[in-house]
């Protein structure tokens, strides 16, 4: 397999477990419109700082639950002016850092700068993919080439699925009348985590997916009611409806004249002719809806009748069949155009964002090749997360589709604060007033880090950080409030097995027969940390009781 090599890759090879892990602090919660000190813990979570230490905040609780993660990283065009920054202790890397990086011939190190910086953070990404996940990367051809290698190196080159092309621009829209080329596309990559991951392909029968193109538009909904065949019909005159023609989707319609063999030929037909034929003369123009028809999931069928004497035969509307023989799987193209998407983006969300905002559809688009439609409860990462274009996109995706899939999205720069949660506040609020949908999160700033440099706990990390760690380490589950009670140093029960984090700033704590004596808990084991432990090795057998010292057997992450 051909390797990529730069200057400083074998510095960054394993930086991704020499990155400190920080602890999360919370900002501040978002609900019912309102911004609360209270953690709202609904799932969705914006976080503000280095995305590298982010991710890494992010292990205990996501390794390998992502579902689909989406980056829109730095394209290094030499115009973006990003900053290498990441704590490399390498004299030849320590130059560059806190640099901004520029042109070309102002920055001959620039793509090895670029590369340094993806490296561990797709390392750290690939750990929070789930095995069935995928992950969808935006770029053009500065890096395309190189992110291809890089990919392939901690991916691996099987679970390269295919690299989109992107149409964002038109032809005649010259950005730069200097430049020999007009770029109006750009690339989007597809990788699985494993072969446990199946993109999703559309379902269709063998008619072309092109006469999919009707809509029924009720207007007035006070229609007659009509018994037929013992079931509640119901009819609309002209003005009461509107059919509209839009472009081929396999969500529309097809129109299906009833004619020849068709009038005899299918339920509907028959249904048609013995019902609706009748009618005709005196109700030109009338539209039929019949419940519990067809095989195409959607709920009932509609008929309409010829306009006036000159059309003898009348129509109906059928959507794509769920049970037919000839169904096909039809895989995704890998080219699609979003130029008028990408033209309309800047009204997108309420804020202004001049940094490349990414349009809802086409983020809806990759959520759909993820198969997160069948996926309700699915975890979405954005670790570039910009104006927040990812956290709006799965906002509109549960409307669309129904269910509670998150949000994660990382933002390092300061308009963390003032232009990505804001967007999300703004679109939170339009739900709420429009369409009923409750949507909240918890913003969060990355806070000190758990160990020093001397590899000891850190003062300055809350106890209850501390204890929420120790926990989830132990047990991958969130430390919830109790009924139970014991000792000031018990966390939970889980399993059968009580936590203890026996823990003091002030001074040594000791697991002794003095600590036993105020565990009022029954259990079939316990496990406790402390500084040291006196108690012999036959008692602890005996009375299934587990010593870890601290900070030695602390997990790390």
């Amino acid at each position: 397999m051909p390797s990529l090599n730069w200057i400083g890759k074998d510095k960054v090879i394993n930086h991704h477990l020499d990155v400190p892990y920080r602890v999360l602090e919370h900002g501040y919660g978002f609900d019912n419109g309102q911004e609360t000190k209270n953690e709202i813990k609904s799932g969705n979570k914006i976080i503000h700082g280095d995305n590298l230490e982010a991710l890494k905040s992010l292990l205990p609780e996501y390794e390998g639950k992502i579902k689909c993660i989406y980056i829109d990283p730095p394209y290094n065009t030499g115009n973006e002016h990003w900053v290498y920054n990441d704590n490399v202790n390498d004299s030849k890397i320590k130059k560059w850092l806190g640099q901004v990086v520029g042109k070309e011939f102002e920055d001959l190190t620039r793509h090895d700068k670029w590369l340094c910086m993806m490296y561990p953070r797709l390392k750290l990404l690939h750990k929070l993919l789930a095995e069935d996940g995928a992950i969808f990367i935006s770029i053009n051809e500065d890096e395309q080439a190189s992110l291809k290698l890089l990919l392939d190196e901690i991916f691996g080159p099987g679970n390269y699925l295919t690299m989109f092309t992107i149409k964002l621009r038109h032809e005649e829209r010259i950005l730069k009348g200097d430049k020999d080329f007009h770029e109006v596309t750009e690339q989007l990559f597809l990788y699985r985590k494993s072969h446990k991951f199946k993109p999703y392909k559309k379902q269709y029968d063998n008619t072309s997916i092109s006469e999919y193109i009707y809509e029924v538009n009720i207007l007035d909904d006070t229609p007659k009611i009509h018994l037929m065949d013992g079931k509640t019909v119901k009819s609309y005159s002209p003005d009461q409806f509107e059919i509209i023609k839009k472009q081929p989707d396999e969500s529309l319609l097809k129109k299906i004249n009833i004619r020849g063999t068709l009038k005899e030929g299918n339920s509907s037909g028959r249904f048609y002719m013995k019902h609706f034929q009748p009618l005709v003369s005196e109700n030109y123009g009338h539209l039929f809806s019949v419940p519990d028809m067809g095989d195409d999931g959607t709920g009932n069928r509609f008929f309409l009748l010829p306009k006036n004497e000159k059309k003898s035969n009348g129509d109906y509307f059928q959507g794509i069949p769920q049970k037919r023989s000839d169904i096909k799987e039809i895989p995704y193209p890998n080219y699609f155009d979003f130029t008028d998407d990408f033209n309309r983006v800047g009204y997108e969300g309420g804020v202004d964002f001049r940094f490349g905002k990414k349009p809802i559809d086409f983020l809806k688009r990759i959520f759909e090749i993820a198969g997160l439609q069948n996926l309700p409860d699915a975890l979405i990462l954005d670790s570039f997360g910009g104006s927040g274009s990812t956290a709006h996109a799965v906002m509109q995706f549960n409307n669309d589709y129904k269910g509670k899939r998150n949000f994660l999205i990382i933002e390092m720069e300061d308009y963390a604060r003032t232009i990505t949660a804001e967007r999300i506040k703004i679109v939170i609020r339009n739900y709420t007033e429009k369409e009923n949908i409750k949507n909240s999160f918890d913003y969060y700033e990355l806070g000190p880090q758990l160990f020093n440099e001397n590899n000891e706990l850190n003062e300055l990390v809350e106890v209850e950080k501390l204890r929420q760690y120790i926990y989830f380490s132990e047990t991958q589950q969130n430390l919830l409030a109790t009924d139970l009670r014991d000792n000031e140093y018990f966390l939970n029960k889980y399993s059968d097995t009580s936590y203890y984090f026996y823990y003091d700033r002030e001074g040594l704590t000791i697991l002794n027969y003095d600590f036993l004596s105020t565990i009022k808990i029954k259990s079939e084991q316990y496990i406790i940390y402390a500084d040291k432990c006196l108690l012999t090795k036959e008692y602890m057998n005996k009375h299934k009781i587990i010593f870890k010292k601290i900070p030695r057997d602390i997990s790390r992450f």
